[in-house]
C-alpha cells in the first residue's frame, strides 16, 4: 500500500498510528484482524520494520551496521541481506569491504549508499511488516536504481506500507491511498487513479507537485 500526499496530508500520521505512537481516537486498525490496541507496543513493533528518510548509522563496521537489524545474524545472513539489498556491491569497492569502520554520520558513504545499508538492515530484521518512507534527497541515477532494486526485494511478499515522494516507484502498489489535510481523498491502483482524472492524476502529471 502506497501513502501519497502534499507535506501535511497525513501520511506520517497513519504510519505513527500503525505503530501505536499515536492513539487512535475513533475507528480501529486491525492486525490480521486483531484491533492494534489490543496488542501490547513491545509485540507490535517487533513485528514492524521501519526504513525512514534519515538513515542513522552509528560508529562501527559496515558488518555491525547491517547486523543492528538482527543481532543474532550469521555473518552469511549479513552478506545475503547485503546482497538482496544491492549494497553488497559498493561495500567491496571500499578497502576494508565489511570490515570498513564508519562514523556515526556515515562518513564518506554518499546518501545513496547509507539508504542501501538502511535497507539491508531492515532486510536482516525480516519482519512480515514493512514501514517506508521514501528518501526525497537527490541521488545519482545508478544508485537510484540500485535502492529501488532493493526497495522492490525488500518490500515481496509483505505487508508493506510506503510513503511515497516519488510517484514512480509506487506504480505497481496493490493499493495507493491519496490523503489530503487528513483525509483520503481517492484510492485504488494506479491505473485506476490515473483514469479518474482526480487529484493524484494532477500529482503524477505534474499538474500539482508533492511538497
Amino acid at each position: 500500500m502506497a501513502l501519497v500526499g502534499e507535506t501535511g496530508a497525513g501520511k506520517t500520521t497513519i504510519s505513527n498510528m500503525l505503530n501505536r505512537f499515536y492513539p487512535i481516537s475513533s475507528g480501529e486498525i486491525t492486525y490480521d484482524g486483531i484491533p492494534i490496541k489490543n496488542i501490547k507496543k513491545d509485540d507490535l513493533r517487533r513485528s514492524l520494520s521501519i526504513v525512514l528518510q534519515e538513515t542513522h548509522l552509528f560508529t562501527g563496521t559496515i558488518m555491525d551496521n547491517i547486523r543492528f537489524g538482527n543481532p543474532n545474524a550469521s555473518d552469511d545472513e549479513v552478506y545475503q541481506a547485503a546482497r538482496l539489498s544491492h549494497a553488497d556491491e559498493f561495500i567491496h569497492e571500499l578497502d576494508d569491504g565489511y570490515d570498513t569502520v564508519i562514523d556515526g554520520d556515515g562518513g564518506d558513504l554518499s546518501q545513496g549508499q547509507m539508504q542501501l545499508l538502511s535497507i539491508a538492515r531492515a532486510m536482516i530484521a525480516d519482519e512480515p511488516v514493512m514501514i517506508l518512507d521514501e528518501a526525497t534527497s537527490s541521488i545519482d541515477t545508478r544508485t537510484e536504481k540500485m535502492v529501488q532494486a532493493g526497495m522492490d526485494n525488500l518490500l515481496a511478499g509483505r505487508t508493506s506500507f510506503v510513503i511515497a515522494h516519488r510517484l514512480s516507484t509506487i506504480v505497481n502498489s496493490d493499493l495507493i491511498l491519496v490523503l489530503d489535510h487528513g483525509h483520503i481523498i481517492e484510492s485504488g491502483t494506479h491505473k485506476e487513479l490515473l483514469a479518474e482524472k482526480g487529484y493524484y492524476y494532477e500529482l503524477y502529471t505534474g499538474k500539482k507537485e508533492i511538497q
